[in-house]
This record gives C-alpha cells, sequence and structure tokens, in this order.
C-alpha cells in the first residue's frame, strides 16, 4: 500500500504558474506508475497527466498540453506537476494517484489504486 499527500496549491492569477507536489510512503514508489487528475466544481473529476513508473513516458490531456508538465523523482518519493499559463478554467481540486498496474501509464481513474487527499489550486481572471 502507499500513501500520498499532495501540497503546492494555492491562488494564482491568469497567466501564472504552481507546481504540484505528490509525496509517498509505504511500499517502493518506483513500482507505480503516477497520475494527477482534478475535479472542478459541479463537474466529474478528470485525467490532466500521467507518468510511466520511471518518468520517462508521458501522457497529457489536451486541455493541458504544452502547459503543465509532469515529472518524478523516485529517489525523492515524489511526482510533481508544473503548471503554467494557468488559466481560470484550471481551477479545482487537484490529486495525484498511483497505480500498481504493469503498463507504461494509465488515464482513466479506475486503473489507479490510490489517492491522495487533493489541493486546491484557484486561477483567478
Amino acid at each position: 500500500q502507499v500513501h500520498l499527500v499532495e501540497s503546492g496549491g494555492g491562488l494564482v492569477q491568469a497567466g501564472g504558474s504552481l507546481r504540484l507536489s505528490c509525496t509517498a510512503s509505504g511500499r517502493t514508489f518506483s513500482s507505480y506508475a503516477m497520475g494527477w487528475f482534478r475535479a472542478a466544481p459541479g463537474k466529474e473529476r478528470e485525467f490532466v497527466a500521467g507518468t510511466s513508473r520511471s518518468g520517462g513516458v508521458a501522457y497529457y490531456a489536451d486541455s493541458v498540453k504544452g502547459r503543465f508538465i509532469i515529472s518524478r523523482d523516485n529517489a525523492e518519493n515524489t511526482a510533481y506537476l508544473q503548471m503554467n499559463s494557468l488559466k481560470p478554467e484550471d481551477t479545482a481540486v487537484y490529486y495525484c494517484a498511483a497505480s500498481s498496474g504493469s503498463g507504461l501509464g494509465y488515464l482513466r481513474s479506475y486503473e489507479y489504486n490510490y489517492w491522495g487527499q487533493g489541493t486546491q489550486v484557484t486561477v483567478s481572471s
């Protein structure tokens, strides 16, 4: 089992940047593919970005491609989401997730076994 804790959320103006962190404890962090999802008020949770166990493969939702970067540091048991050129529509609670599946990475929430508690990101216009 792995326990995930997100940090780094906050309030930022449109066009600004934030970096979210997801620190893991428990079993070997490098055994898990990692992902970031978000849930805006009144909307379903959606995929944002995902990465493979080594960090060598990354996937992005079209809405964030070119603006967000997912990365991980297996030595530090931490995954990151660098968010640039933020827009008001990026406002949401952001969750990190870990998958013990055998693939390179996953885009669907049901493919992830473990979830953090979420961190709020608010982008003002």
